[in-house]
């Protein structure tokens, strides 16, 4: 494999850095001394992520508990703490790589440093820095449906990390939605919140709806024999309000218990909000920002 790999975007502002199936987009907001600082910071903390992973791998795979497990890697505690509050259901901490990977990303480019906003890009995944007054847009995949595909984070809204799960997604879903776009304190959160919410919008059983065991797809998934969706063909207005109904109350739950902000959930052309009443908007030319 490959080692870690850093360069600039074409734009000059953007730092990529990738390694493996790990592949960021990082932007630092700022003076110029500071900015170059906290890159110079990103590219040393980046080198070693993959190991790091690699030497828990094993036991990342294995299903939570309430009780956090001891990890020795920071990535793996932060992926442990994050699932550990859903371990009543089926997860592992693979479900909260990606953000975790970012808010560790993120704690490293913004240590010590003197920047306004920042964040971390891991394939969709984002985690969030903002000082007082500052606001963040990001582009959000797979909404569509006449929704604008974009979020504004203000720093007093206190998200700091924003995730997105579905069937048609990189990782795997028991579920079928086509989205699941969840707003949280962390990275991390959002990230294993959001798979438990998308595995949620479902409708077991159903003729129309293809699945696979996820081992036979990919042998070392986390998920084993576990179903996961590969494909969704025509279901009902009605078939589409029950399953995504099941996510909403899942969604309603999680942001009851203070673990999520808000999240938008979409399936075939309909969608449910829970939380902010102005997570996503219809008019894609409008700049008024969205408030979580």
């Amino acid at each position: 494999m490959i080692g870690p790999q850093a360069h600039w975007l074409q734009d000059g502002r953007r730092l990529h850095l990738n390694h493996g199936p790990i592949d960021l987009i990082i932007e630092a907001f700022g003076d110029d001394a500071e900015r170059r600082a906290a890159y110079r910071q990103a590219v040393a903390r980046f080198q070693t992520i993959l190991r790091e992973l690699m030497e828990e791998l094993t036991e990342l795979r294995h299903p939570a508990g309430e009780t956090p497990r001891r990890f020795a890697g920071s990535i793996a505690r932060r992926m442990e703490d994050a699932v550990a509050p859903l371990s009543h259901d089926f997860i592992t901490p693979m479900a909260a790589v990606a953000g975790s990977v970012a808010d560790e990303m993120l704690a490293a480019l913004t240590a010590g440093r003197k920047l306004t906003k920042a964040y971390v890009n891991n394939g969709g995944d984002s985690a969030l820095y903002l000082t007082e007054g500052n606001a963040l847009t990001l582009a959000i995949a797979g909404t569509g449906h006449g929704f604008a595909n974009r979020l504004v984070i203000h720093a007093k809204d206190g998200v700091r990390g924003v995730a997105t799960s579905g069937w048609r997604g990189r990782s795997f879903s028991l579920g079928i939605a086509d989205a699941v776009t969840v707003l949280a304190k962390t990275g991390a959160g959002a990230d294993a919140a959001a798979t438990l919410i998308a595995n949620a919008v479902n409708l077991p059983g159903h003729p129309a709806i293809a699945r696979t065991p996820a081992s036979s797809l990919s042998p070392d998934s986390d998920l084993g024999e576990r179903l996961v969706t590969t494909s969704v063909g025509y279901i009902t207005p009605m078939e589409i309000d029950t399953a995504l109904s099941s996510g909403l109350a899942v969604a309603e739950d999680f942001r009851r218990r203070g673990l999520i902000h808000a999240a938008g959930l979409f399936l075939a052309g309909q969608f449910r909000l829970c939380g902010a009443p102005r997570l996503l908007h219809r008019h894609q030319e409008s700049k008024e920002p969205l408030h979580a």
